[in-house]
């Protein structure tokens, strides 16, 4: 079956030119000009990917990426107008997976689907195959258990983005050694990941102020000045 995509985008030209690009690939489509429909169409048919406009009517895309990472782990590549980090961070910080600035050409985006794309089916092989092999961690209060796929503090679940899961995963297998932000780029997000090290620095915080006891003094995920990261446990 042909990969889903939703695409979000008020601007009926750009809509237009990036559902039959898309088509052109091979790709289903799906297209929303509004935050609302589009919420309404991903939870509806579930698509594999979505192109999200961050300039939209009403609800703008940051509070519509933000609404579905509550139920939905689906790779979102959100669409800037302007190439301003504060945009990017933000993004990030909502649950974007991907950013890309307009104009930008339809071989750049193409490429960035397929990347998104491909790295979804990489850890859907990952975990597959890891099912016979699995492995529960405990350390200490935090146990993370790679069959049901999720972490528990003090057997409380703990409400995880899937890419925290994933980094937590990755930190926890390397307790001990410290990790280069690239390391960790290279290894949770691949080698096709088209954002940068601060993407890495957004999703420690998070992952501290879930399993720190107070993440100002992170006694897990700790920092070593100019060489990366460290999970103690």
């Amino acid at each position: 079956m042909a990969e889903k995509i939703l695409i979000v985008e008020d601007e009926l030209i750009l809509q237009e030119t990036l559902a039959y690009n898309l088509k052109h690939q091979g790709y289903e489509v799906e297209t929303a000009g509004d935050g609302q429909t589009a919420i309404d169409k991903a939870k509806q048919s579930k698509p594999d990917l979505i192109l999200l406009d961050i300039m939209l009517p009403g609800m703008d895309g940051f509070e519509v990426c933000r609404i579905l990472r509550k139920d939905m782990s689906v790779p979102i590549l959100m669409l800037t107008a302007r190439d301003d980090e504060i945009d990017r961070v933000v993004g990030l910080e909502v649950g974007a997976d991907d950013y890309l600035t307009k104009p930008f050409s339809m071989r750049e985006l193409i490429a960035r689907v397929r990347a998104l794309l491909r790295r979804v089916r990489l850890m859907q092989n990952m975990n597959q195959n890891n099912k016979s092999t699995h492995k529960i961690y405990h350390l200490n209060n935090l146990v993370i258990d790679e069959t049901r796929h999720e972490a528990m503090i003090n057997d409380e679940p703990l409400d995880l983005k899937p890419k925290e899961y994933d980094l937590l995963l990755y930190l926890a297998c390397h307790r001990g050694h410290v990790l280069s932000r690239e390391q960790i780029l290279k290894e949770v997000w691949g080698w096709d990941f088209f954002g940068d090290s601060r993407t890495i620095d957004v999703h420690v915080r998070w992952l501290r102020e879930k399993i720190e006891e107070n993440p100002a003094e992170p006694k897990r995920i700790i920092t070593i000045r100019s060489a990366g990261y460290r999970f103690e446990g």
